[in-house]
């Protein structure tokens, strides 16, 4: 579950599940208080931002100019966000509260990336700027304050620059289900894992342009976007692209996972993490464009990677978002975490099943740490009407 995975260098890889007198709250870092206005997304310019919440226009739905190139126009209209009401106690979709209730909401047309953002995209970005991810810097103690009992007890040798991985090499013998956090026993922290080396040092993207890259946190992606004059879409404007005009489908292409037995994303087959069948060819990340797109032209909708958008995550948001344009609550609430600054994911992934998550329903949602840097977690960007220049750096 990726909400229970942004732990952090000082954990260390062997002792990963051996630091349990530190507490649940020690897998995470708290987030730093910042104002609004220092927030990466808020320096995005004002002409590419989401349309206003409230407008009593009709919803844009011609594409005011020419397409720009990978991208797709989504003409604007109303759609049903979200899921009904559990009418299965069994619950076989795994739903979760968060996404209830269903409810109609009208966007303005805008464009979105085809695809995931590449590893030759994001390659391009860093050339271009010398960015940095979050994942290639180094921690500091001060990280941890008021998260940590005593920062002083992080060793020096453990603040290294990490990611999360999946561990294939995890204890299966000993493995079980039967306590919160399981999941942590089929993940590692992985010390200079980042999105050149999605799996650690010895690990490497050479061959892999078309994968969509990994390891990107929220900042990370906000600043790929504000370079490319993009964004990241709203929670609203993802799944109604995701639906691609489809009323109460459970996934893009309707509401059987593997209709006539044809695998059309890339997720865990088999039961996660101790049977991994790999019935679609993918083990990990598949090139984008490997599966069937929606109906409106976009590829890897579900699985593949998670995707962040824009939101604060509260789990309530739903019972009181606005009906045009929403953007998503004013401040994040976790109240499982009620210190660290969390935003949605959306879409699932190549490690989402249906015994641990189904993030490739169209109306599943995350709840995820912006600081963390996960090797099933990517991202796409959308361009809304107003903005001036397309595709510029500037």
């Amino acid at each position: 579950m990726k909400s229970k995975l942004p732990l952090y260098a000082f954990l260390g890889c062997a002792g990963l599940l051996g630091l349990a007198w530190l507490g649940p709250e020690a897998m995470f870092r708290k987030s730093p208080e910042r104002p609004l206005a220092d927030r990466p997304q808020v320096e995005i310019s004002r002409e590419n931002q989401p349309l206003p919440e409230q407008e009593e226009t009709p919803p844009l739905t011609e594409a005011p100019g020419p397409t720009p190139p990978g991208m797709i126009w989504i003409p604007g209209g109303t759609f049903t966000m979200g899921t009904p009401p559990l009418d299965n106690p069994d619950n076989p979709d795994r739903i979760k509260q968060d996404e209830i209730p269903a409810h109609p909401v009208t966007v303005d047309g805008f464009w979105i990336d085809e695809t995931e953002v590449t590893n030759a995209q994001f390659a391009r970005f860093v050339a271009e700027t010398g960015y940095v991810t979050f994942a290639e810097k180094k921690p500091k103690r001060e990280d941890f304050i008021g998260v940590v009992p005593d920062i002083s007890l992080i060793p020096e040798e453990n603040l290294v620059p990490s990611a999360l991985i999946f561990n294939p090499d995890f204890d299966r013998e000993n493995f079980s289900t039967g306590f919160q956090g399981w999941e942590l026993q089929a993940w590692k922290l992985q010390p200079d894992a980042n999105w050149k080396h999605p799996t650690g040092p010895d690990s490497s993207i050479a061959g892999k342009d078309d994968h969509p890259v990994v390891n990107v946190v929220y900042e990370d992606c906000v600043a790929y976007c504000h370079w490319a004059g993009k964004r990241l879409p709203t929670e609203a404007e993802w799944e109604f692209a995701c639906r691609a005009g489809h009323e109460g489908r459970k996934y893009p292409w309707g509401n059987e996972l593997t209709p006539d037995g044809k695998y059309l994303c890339n997720y865990w087959q088999g039961t996660f993490p101790t049977d991994r069948q790999n019935l679609d060819g993918f083990l990990d990340t598949s090139p984008v464009k490997s599966f069937p797109p929606n109906d409106f032209g976009l590829y890897d909708m579900s699985g593949n990677v998670w995707e962040w958008v824009n939101d604060y995550y509260r789990p309530d948001y739903y019972r009181r978002s606005p009906p045009r344009n929403p953007q998503g609550p004013e401040s994040w609430l976790d109240p499982h975490e009620p210190e660290i600054e969390k935003r949605v994911t959306r879409g699932g992934s190549f490690l989402c099943n249906t015994n641990n998550c189904t993030g490739y329903r169209c109306a599943a949602r995350m709840r995820s740490d912006v600081t963390s840097a996960v090797y099933h977690t990517g991202f796409r960007c959308v361009i809304s009407p107003r903005l001036p220049r397309l595709g510029t750096s500037e």
